[in-house]
């Protein structure tokens, strides 16, 4: 032990090990307890790793033990999470991309259908989000961040739908397949793709200082998914009948396939565009065939989810600071956002849904899941923070927006559609006269 300790004194490489090591075992342990907590009250397990990055950063640990927590998450550490959580993020994202369709048996949804869902899932939450936006930005935002640009991030921010814990709500229920579900997973990801472009906009006319230099990016960008999508997926379709011929993604084909979202995120950087987006295109250029993902996300999900996630939590909640919320003009700003974002969502899309012929009892559940934020906004407000397109107080604020929305997402959910009558979605046509009785 001493040997270990004189060592690190004089291995600086050895002395950042011993530092960087405690903070991601503290993290891993409080998210699973608090993983634990969440599914124990019938939330999803993220929303509890999302509370622990929060607990872990200076809201709770760090008021309470300031000395500890400093020891704990150093200065010098700081980077390596910020690394560790972009990979993280990298990959996920670039699962999310390769597991964007869903198929499933049963009668085709009519395409006007979705399309509805996801524009009143989009546009009243953008529309009052960005009016909050103009509202509050001479109280919030940092300066030189103009009026537009500031309401135009929020507005963005609010319009997000957690794509993936909709999905895996949905899956966990058995209603994948059912007309409300089907619905639901198309027009989550539709909500999910357009507040990626806006961001990606964003991020282009941020980081560039002339229309010319956002042009560029922009254009890159565009330039980058299409040949993605078009001339790397072709090339990719040779991976994907290897893959399923032998059964398995062997070790080699695995280098590839880890390669192809971290090529793609480092060229998306370079251009100005954050890493996340080139994940989340190589994910789309992936093979479609439902066997490849499943066994894809069966290789990759786990690590990436149990190790990585955890870390962009505590990262990010490490940046927020709910105690810089106090006084009744940043209680009523954050009222007033998060009052635009969960208005603008449920309503939306329960009202849409109501539209074209569900029951009231079937729109409202789709209000409520389409109003969850999750993991998608964090990613989305913590690229805002790290461009220096929002502060903190903004930042803290929205994270807390994602906590609630995502904590009432479930319960709204099971009290628009109890057990009763989410069997009689699962078991269509036959629960048609119940779902009618109840609407």
């Amino acid at each position: 032990m001493h040997h270990t300790l004189a060592a690190a004194q004089t291995d600086p490489n050895l002395e950042l090990t011993l530092k960087v090591l405690p903070a991601v075992i503290v993290i891993l342990i409080v998210s699973a307890v608090c993983g634990r907590l969440a599914t124990r009250l019938w939330q999803p397990r993220v929303l509890g790793e999302m509370i622990a990055g929060v607990l872990l950063g200076p809201t709770l640990f760090g008021w309470l033990f300031p000395d500890v927590q400093a020891k704990i998450f150093p200065s010098e550490v700081t980077p390596i999470l910020y690394v560790l959580s972009t990979l993280g993020l990298t990959l996920y994202m670039f699962l999310v991309g390769a597991g964007m369709e869903h198929g499933g048996s049963g009668p085709r949804q009519p395409a006007h259908q979705p399309a509805i869902v996801a524009i009143a899932g989009i546009l009243p939450a953008m529309i009052l989000g960005m009016g909050a936006g103009l509202l509050l930005w001479s109280t919030l935002s940092d300066p030189g961040i103009g009026r537009w640009f500031f309401a135009a991030f929020i507005g963005g921010a609010l319009s997000i739908t957690a794509f993936p814990m909709l999905a895996r709500i949905l899956y966990e229920r058995g209603l994948e397949n059912s007309p409300l579900g089907k619905l639901s997973l198309m027009a989550g990801g539709v909500d999910d793709a357009v507040a990626w472009c806006t961001l990606a906009v964003l991020t282009a006319i941020h980081v560039d200082s002339g229309p010319g230099g956002a042009a560029r990016t922009i254009g890159l960008a565009a330039l980058f998914a299409v040949l993605m999508l078009t001339v790397v997926s072709r090339l990719l379709r040779a991976l994907g009948r290897h893959v399923l011929r032998s059964g398995q993604i062997s070790n080699g084909a695995m280098y590839l396939v880890v390669l192809v979202p971290l090529i793609s995120g480092w060229f998306t950087d370079w251009i100005g565009i954050y890493s996340v987006f080139g994940g989340f295109i190589a994910g789309l250029a992936m093979p479609r065939d439902a066997a490849f993902r499943r066994m894809l996300h069966g290789r990759m999900m786990d690590v990436v989810s149990t190790l990585l996630l955890p870390i962009f939590f505590a990262f990010s909640g490490l940046n927020t600071r709910l105690d810089g919320l106090g006084g009744a003009t940043m209680l009523l700003a954050f009222l007033t956002i998060l009052l635009a974002g969960f208005t603008g969502k449920y309503l939306g899309c329960s009202l849409a849904m109501r539209s074209l012929g569900f029951g009231w009892r079937e729109s409202n559940a789709v209000g409520a899941l389409m109003n969850a934020r999750g993991l998608m906004i964090l990613i989305f407000i913590n690229i805002g923070l790290a461009q220096g397109m929002i502060g903190q107080q903004v930042f803290s604020m929205l994270v807390l927006v994602a906590v609630l929305t995502t904590a009432a997402a479930l319960p709204l959910y099971k009290a628009a559609l109890p057990d009763r009558l989410e069997r009689a979605q699962r078991n269509e046509p036959s629960g048609e006269k119940e779902l009618a009785a109840a609407a």
